[in-house]
């Protein structure tokens, strides 16, 4: 096996994380948007059908582990490398003994290529001729948007698939595959270890091993506590279930400050929740409501900065995106406020389940058939270019809500 290799074998000594890495496809969690039975990847992997491809996500969500479980289910060699320390000498020599495999031994390679971004444009150009010829299946793996981080040409060459982060349900099962049978875990503390791994099952997988390091055995269990993880995790201990009451407390808290213009209060309950793990995009979809909701009207930039805020936070993640959100959150506390607009449209609504479906004048009417106008449809209707201030007296209401007031 030369330096580059990969292998699936379990080594004893290995972190848990790598031991636990699947080797097949029925034994993969997660992804089931891609790997679920008569899905696009799944069947072109089970009929071999595979060309070069990109994984884009976030760390810890399979990337490296699905390459290698590709290899091992077409029976490909598979060969990794990291853009970070490898360079065009090295990856010449993997593609050379690539070629001879394919020749010799009739052998295709799947090339695993860790943080492809990572490469500059004349490293990805060197395997364009190889994967166009076959010599070489790539499979590259970013964390980065590939339309800006992979030149053109390669990435025309591959096709892209989204690697979403793990959900609670995924990062369980995992855990539940991990763990021993004299390793014992209430539900509360399984909740808070998947907290803190954050859609991460590397993360997940690491904090528990080091949780089982840190438990001394009683009676032939290791009884894992609260205390416990949260010194395996070094992070503090969640101050609230994220489906629980205190979750739906402390984000009231937070409106409330801002809605009677206290940005102090905003920024403490804002820090209790990123402090607890709270999802930033949650808080700022939250930003986004408060926005329209409680300023509307009186300050239309309020809801520019809170969509600002939601793709800001989105794009840089924890821990930066606390510095957009706390701006966002003083703004807004000490923005001017008016829910007319909120008022209104609620009202509206009301009169809607009130009245049902009432017709439309007439005059409003657009009439795009000669019977329609023979129906007066349109007949009346002012258009407002035409008059002083672009406003007429023209009544847009239906009958039953004439001159009724929302706003």
């Amino acid at each position: 096996m030369d330096l580059f290799d990969y292998t699936l074998e379990k080594k004893e000594h290995a972190p848990l994380a790598d031991r636990m890495r699947p080797t097949t496809l029925d034994e993969y969690i997660g992804q089931e948007h891609l790997l679920g039975e008569g899905k696009v990847l799944r069947k072109l992997i089970e009929t071999d059908q595979l060309h070069s491809l990109i994984l884009w996500g976030p760390p810890g969500v399979g990337k490296t582990t699905l390459a290698a479980v590709i290899a091992h289910t077409t029976g490909a060699h598979f060969v990794s490398i990291s853009a970070v320390n490898t360079g065009l000498k090295e990856a010449r020599e993997m593609i050379a003994a690539a070629q001879d495999r394919l020749k010799f031994h009739n052998q295709k390679t799947i090339l695993f290529i860790d943080e492809i971004h990572r490469f500059n444009k004349a490293q990805q150009d060197a395997f364009l001729p190889y994967v166009e010829n076959g010599v070489i299946v790539m499979i590259g793996a970013t964390t980065e948007n590939p339309s800006f981080e992979v030149n053109s040409a390669l990435l025309s060459r591959s096709r892209v698939f989204v690697l979403h982060p793990h959900t609670q349900e995924s990062l369980r099962a995992i855990l539940q595959r991990a763990m021993p049978a004299d390793v014992v875990m209430d539900d509360q503390v399984q909740d808070a270890l998947i907290e803190y791994s954050n859609g991460d099952a590397r993360s997940l997988l690491n904090i528990f091993e080091l949780s089982v390091a840190l438990t001394d055995e009683q009676d032939g269990k290791k009884h894992i506590t609260f205390a416990t993880v949260e010194e395996a995790a070094q992070q503090k201990a969640l101050r609230y279930d994220k489906s629980g009451e205190e979750h739906y407390n402390i984000i009231s808290a937070f409106i409330k400050s801002m809605r009677n213009s206290d940005p102090n209060a905003a920024l403490y309950w804002l820090a209790r929740m990123l402090d607890a793990g709270e999802d930033p995009l949650f808080i700022s979809r939250r930003m986004v409501i408060f926005a329209s909701e409680d300023i509307g009207l009186a300050s239309v930039n309020a809801l520019v900065l809170a969509i600002a805020t939601m793709q800001s936070v989105d794009f840089i993640g924890i821990p930066e995106a606390r510095i957009p959100l706390a701006q966002c959150a003083v703004y807004l506390a000490e923005a001017k406020k008016s829910n007319r607009s909120y008022a209104g449209i609620n009202s509206a609504m009301e009169d809607v389940k009130k009245y049902g479906n009432l017709p439309v004048p007439l005059h409003l009417r657009n009439a795009v058939t000669r019977l329609m106008k023979n129906m007066d449809y349109g007949k009346g209707y002012k258009y407002a270019h035409d008059y002083k201030n672009a406003q007429t007296d023209m009544e847009c209401m239906p009958e039953e809500l004439k001159d009724k007031k929302y706003v």
